[in-house]
């Protein structure tokens, strides 16, 4: 399991859930779900990224938690749920079923957001019946169906086998974080996140991603290497809105603009200027605000209508 070493105050400190589950997924898995807010408001759940936890959504949660009941979940072997040897889209899929048959009751409509493996992890649940009862609406956060690792930026050179490979070994490196030190900042934030990023962001980052342990981080880098979800889009039938930053070097805009051209019933792409891939953290009222948006519209009406 990960260190947690997150940010102790502030609007990045993970805030106290109201309850502790533990969903227990098809092969066995054991998953952490944090459950957020009070009993019977409308329910959002929180599906986070390649080496994040719960603490990612902290600034989400504390919003959105006072007239919503927010979900959040730790991937299998992130934050506090144990590692897997068992690594792949299904297992994804698989998790988030066990999460929302454990959280929601028969029937109950949430709203589902996504961060980067978060997105895609929607996207392997999109034909999944637990997911088909339960999404009323998404929301997909700087992420990518396919091809992740030939349209990245992270190396700054001409798209081409060479960037391929070099992008490949240095997502996918076995090498320890280390402590979370200046330079640690640095690359970072220049990997993960835009120029204009507050250094307490940078810091909330930092310590979350530090935090998730080597040998995690390098099984789920191979997973994303292969990943080809461009099926799931297509079958991610609900209304489905997409966030990403212009200055997103992991996942970058032409992956939201593929997403947005293959869903069949995208509600739009909103490009953040300036901003990276870790959109929750950079631009948490507007992400918190599309949440409530949905919300909004697609639980809340339905059960006035």
């Amino acid at each position: 399991m990960s260190r947690l070493l997150h940010v102790a105050s502030g609007p990045y400190a993970p805030p106290a859930p109201a309850r502790r589950l533990t969903a227990v997924s098809a092969d066995g898995a054991r998953l952490h779900v944090e459950v957020h807010g009070p009993e019977g408001a409308p329910a959002v759940v929180l599906a986070h990224g390649w080496t994040c936890s719960t603490a990612f959504w902290a600034a989400q949660i504390r919003d959105l938690a006072a007239d919503h009941r927010v979900v959040a979940y730790d991937q299998r072997g992130h934050g506090r749920s144990p590692a897997s040897p068992a690594c792949s889209a299904d297992a994804l899929a698989d998790d988030l079923e066990a999460v929302l048959e454990a959280a929601l009751a028969p029937g109950e409509k949430a709203v589902i957001a996504g961060h980067s493996m978060g997105g895609m992890t929607v996207m392997a649940a999109a034909t999944r019946p637990a997911f088909r009862e339960h999404a009323a609406a998404v929301l997909l956060c700087s992420t990518g169906s396919s091809r992740l690792v030939a349209e990245s930026t992270v190396v700054p050179m001409r798209p081409g086998r060479l960037r391929t490979w070099l992008t490949k070994h240095i997502l996918g490196s076995r090498a320890p974080l280390g402590p979370v030190t200046p330079v640690a900042r640095r690359i970072l934030k220049y990997g993960t996140m835009g120029p204009g990023s507050a250094p307490h962001m940078v810091e909330a980052c930092a310590r979350i991603v530090h935090a998730c342990p080597r040998q995690v981080r390098h099984a789920w880098s191979h997973v994303l290497d292969l990943l080809d979800l461009d099926h799931g889009v297509r079958e991610l039938r609900v209304p489905t809105a997409v966030v990403v930053g212009t200055a997103d070097r992991l996942t970058p805009p032409v992956h939201a603009r593929s997403l947005a051209a293959a869903l069949p019933h995208c509600l739009g792409v909103t490009e953040l200027p300036g901003a990276g891939h870790m959109t929750p953290v950079e631009a948490p009222e507007l992400v918190t605000g599309k949440i409530r948006e949905l919300v909004t519209t697609y639980t809340q009406a339905k059960e006035s209508a």
